[in-house]
């Protein structure tokens, strides 16, 4: 999960808490880059990683408690609540398995 500047660093911990709670599973990761750099630039980091999701979160997912999501490929799946992305998760876990 990625912030867009340190007034996000709060809620970016809170929403990888909220999942790893949600998903108390081994196999599964949540990590935060609050690192002060330019959006785009961690975006394009994580993607070269061919990690499956990227949470970004700004002022506006932080006020009305959303997260924008990305996909592996670059498909930008669009802005949903926590809970929405933690059930898209826990589809993707039961379907794979």
């Amino acid at each position: 999960m990625l912030n867009i500047t340190d007034a996000q660093a709060d809620y970016v911990r809170e929403v990888v808490a909220k999942v790893q709670k949600a998903l108390p599973h081994q196999s599964l990761k949540v990590v935060s880059d609050l690192r002060n750099e330019k959006i785009t630039y961690k975006i394009r980091e994580h993607a070269l990683q061919k990690l499956p999701y990227i949470l970004v979160a700004g002022d506006k997912e932080k006020a009305a408690g959303t997260v924008a999501v990305r996909a592996r490929g670059n498909k930008d799946l669009g802005v949903m609540s926590v809970e929405a992305f933690i059930e898209l998760l826990l589809n993707d876990i039961n379907n794979k398995v």
